[in-house]
């Protein structure tokens, strides 16, 4: 098992920055890529960045390509999602995750269900 904690969210305004930070413990040998999704209210979970382990290839959602970047520390077991030019619709709880399954060709990096194990989540609210 691997247990995640996600923190960092808070309440900023629009064109403010702000760090997520995900630490893992637990069986972290074998994590193959971590991720952040987040969901606003009424709206279905959405994919906003995931980084492999050990090679540390990154991958963005559209809606915030540009603005975040995703990076890890191996050595602290932990990942950071740093947000640049928040909008209010960047408003949502972000949750990290983090899968073992191999990474083969393609994988499914914006795909929920292929991360097996999941951060409590943090409120990120963005004021206009």
């Amino acid at each position: 098992q691997v247990q995640l904690v996600d923190t960092g969210g808070g309440l900023v305004q629009a064109g403010d920055s702000l760090r997520l930070s995900c630490t893992a413990s637990g069986r972290t040998f074998s994590v193959s890529a971590m991720g952040w999704f987040r969901q606003a209210p009424g709206k279905e979970r959405e994919f906003v960045s995931a980084i492999t382990w050990s090679g540390g290839v990154t991958y963005y959602g559209d809606s915030v390509k540009g603005r975040f970047t995703v990076s890890r520390d191996n050595a602290k077991n932990a990942m950071y999602l740093q947000m640049h030019s928040l909008k209010v619709e960047d408003t949502a709880i972000y949750y990290c995750a983090a899968s073992d399954r191999r990474l083969i060709g393609d994988w499914p990096y914006a795909t929920a269900g292929f991360y097996n194990f999941w951060g409590q989540g943090t409120q990120v609210t963005v004021s206009s």
